[in-house]
């Protein structure tokens, strides 16, 4: 069964951090890179960061470059985005993807989603 269940979100203030985690299924983390997306309230889904396959190759939009971090764990079959330093503007709902066919850089390459996890940065 295709599965991404997020967890991790909740409120902290400015300055603060958070660990988001992606609990999939093994069928999708033995076969699927995998990705960070945030959609917040009136804006358009946007890329975070992602993780190839074998976790050699990551990817961070430029917003969030030296302050989050993606990583995988095989043997938890699960996907962590580290986030320090967080400011409020990245008060988002939290979506894990995964791609088949490429580190998604782009919503549009994800071939499942997750139903989101919300982060509330405080000022």
């Amino acid at each position: 069964q295709v599965q991404l269940v997020e967890s991790g979100g909740g409120l902290v203030q400015a300055g603060g951090s958070l660990r988001l985690s992606c609990a999939a299924s093994r069928l999708i983390f033995n076969r699927y890179h995998m990705g960070w997306f945030r959609q917040a309230p009136g804006k358009d889904r946007e890329f975070v960061a992602s993780i190839s396959l074998s976790g050699d190759t990551t990817y961070y939009a430029d917003s969030v470059k030296g302050r989050f971090t993606i990583s995988r764990d095989n043997a938890k079959i699960t996907v962590y985005l580290q986030m320090n330093s967080l400011k409020p503007e990245d008060t988002a709902v939290y979506y894990c993807g995964a791609a088949g066919s490429t580190v998604p850089r782009s919503g549009q390459v994800l071939d499942y989603w997750g139903q989101g996890t919300q982060v509330t940065v405080s000022s």
